[in-house]
């Protein structure tokens, strides 16, 4: 079956619709343009996001539903309290957005080739510019396990996340959602639901629904301070 596919220009706001983005396979919905900051910022606005493995050109996706946690609903489980508890493992944020997301793509399997080195680029000046940030957990001043993510409004949209041992992503997401609740925020996207995020807590939320919250949560402020350099504390 032939497929037509939008090719992206050099414009940042070219994007087609996110309504517009094909259901098989989930999400696609353009191809091409770059990952320059204003375009990244143009497309996370509109709940797209890019997505591709080295030698292919950039591909952009808006998947439905979407996979969210909802950080006021998140609760751990037992057993990670009491992991948590016994190693009182130190998070912090943005003290180390370049080593999370390097961990982030050496992590994984040759399968998953999507953190390339161009996107680790584009998303490391995208922290530079205040808008992606990092959470890391620390053992013994080594770190351990973290994920990172893109700030619009009082959304959090979640890229990846990585652990060196049991539990240290589960606490890393644990603690992320107290403190972003805390200063005001309202919905983690994780774009696309797995088995581990389903475990995590994290829910699906329609096409419609999830766009209308992206459109009146986008242009609001966080309390002051949330993404400043800190430990961050439950």
């Amino acid at each position: 079956m032939t497929i037509y596919l939008p090719q992206l220009s050099h414009q940042a706001n070219d994007f087609p619709s996110p309504y517009e983005a094909l259901e098989e396979p989930n999400g696609l919905l353009a191809y091409g343009g770059d990952l320059s900051q204003s375009r990244l910022l143009e497309a996370y606005r509109h709940g797209i996001f890019p997505w591709y493995s080295i030698g292919e050109p950039i591909l952009w996706w808006s998947p439905a539903p979407r996979a969210i946690f909802i950080p006021e609903q998140l609760t751990p489980s037992k057993s990670t309290r009491k992991y948590q508890r016994k190693h009182q493992y130190q998070v912090t944020l943005n003290h180390a957005f370049d080593e999370v997301i390097d961990l982030c793509a050496s992590t994984r399997g040759p399968e998953q080739t999507w953190i390339t080195l161009e996107m680790r680029q584009a998303y490391k000046q995208l922290h530079k510019a205040g808008t992606a940030h990092s959470v890391e957990v620390w053992s013994d001043n080594q770190l351990i396990g973290g994920l990172y993510g893109l700030s619009i409004g009082r959304i959090f949209c979640g890229e990846s996340m990585f652990s060196l041992k049991s539990n240290a992503s589960k606490i890393a997401l644990w603690y992320f959602c107290h403190h972003f609740e805390r200063h005001n925020g309202k919905l983690i996207d994780c774009q696309v639901m797995n088995d581990h995020l389903s475990s995590l807590g994290a829910v699906e939320m329609p096409r419609q629904p999830f766009l209308a919250a992206l459109e009146m949560l986008r242009d609001k402020t966080l309390a002051d301070g949330c993404f400043n350099k800190q430990e961050i504390t439950l």
